[in-house]
């Protein structure tokens, strides 16, 4: 057995789910990683996978292995990538998950520029707006707003703040109520980003005062961004929305910025990754790059 490639044989199946899944991902049979995890399992003399002929699970022992040998692993890799930093070109490969309609507008660019810089680093982008499970999908970094983490075995670096603003077709406006101040949205028809920490909760704020809307029931309300600057274009209400997303529309007078006395809430973007990538060469790079490119917090 070499212990090496069992070791990079059993993260990958942790990480990827399945025996073929990682097979594929490392280029081997599936015959050869179960070969791997067999002899390795028969070296510390306990089962680390079960597995039937529908599907595996990892142990409570395979899991506690695991996060230790993901230390040993990356450790060993940035032992090696320190000793050659002098001639070596960073290679590697990375899976980066990030919002959709952000991610197309803000973030692949720079991860387009990113490779641009960095040829010998493959890269996969998923772009998504639910939950991503970092270790079931192997995914090494994912970008989204929020806020800290409570997760122990993740690790985030905040980027930046995302400042929104509050607006409307002309059409809808010439139609609508009075909007003098927040509260009045109560009133209107507001679109809904469902996927939002509080989708019927908008914040705003002048100078010391704040203020909470309780939106009344959607009747729109989707789960994506792009898709909501469309409801908005076709004049089906508010819609409180990231700032990027809207540029083109705002400098067209397509979309009206209203109550722009009020300012609301931002939301701050982090890059988060597992702990076990924190030695990860291409990792630090990509945020570094990543951090050095938005506008900082």
């Amino acid at each position: 057995m070499n212990k090496i490639t069992a070791l990079n044989v059993f993260r990958r199946v942790v990480e990827m789910g399945t025996f073929k899944a990682a097979a594929d991902d490392l280029c081997l049979s599936q015959a050869a990683v179960s070969k791997n995890i067999n002899e390795l399992e028969e070296f510390l003399g306990i089962a680390l996978i079960n597995r039937t002929t529908r599907r595996m699970s990892v142990t409570e022992s395979g899991m506690a292995y695991y996060g230790q040998i993901c230390n040993v692993l990356d450790q060993l890799a940035a032992a090696d990538q320190s000793i050659m930093a002098s001639s070596f070109t960073p290679k590697g490969r990375l899976r980066i998950s990030a919002p959709m309609s952000y991610g197309l507008i803000k973030i692949n660019p720079l991860i387009c520029e990113f490779k641009r810089r960095y040829p010998d680093i493959s890269i996969e982008v998923i772009l998504n707006d639910t939950y991503v499970d970092m270790v079931d999908q192997g995914i090494d970094v994912v970008i989204r707003g929020g806020s800290a983490l409570d997760d122990s075995t993740l690790r985030s670096r905040p980027l930046c703040q995302i400042r929104r603003v509050l607006c409307a077709s002309p059409d809808y406006l010439a139609g609508a109520g009075k909007l003098t101040h927040p509260e009045d949205l109560q009133a209107h028809h507001c679109l809904v980003y469902s996927l939002s920490s509080s989708p019927r909760k908008w914040f705003f704020s002048q100078g010391e005062q704040g203020v909470v809307v309780a939106l009344r029931s959607s009747s729109y309300a989707v789960n994506n961004g792009l898709a909501l600057k469309q409801a908005a274009l076709h004049g089906l209400g508010v819609v409180l929305i990231p700032e990027e997303i809207v540029t083109t529309e705002l400098a067209a007078g397509t979309l009206i910025p209203l109550l722009p006395e009020w300012k609301p809430d931002t939301h701050a973007l982090f890059a988060v990754y597992p702990f076990h990538k924190e030695q990860s060469q291409q990792v630090r790079l990509f945020i570094d790059f990543i951090a050095g490119s938005l506008q900082p917090l």
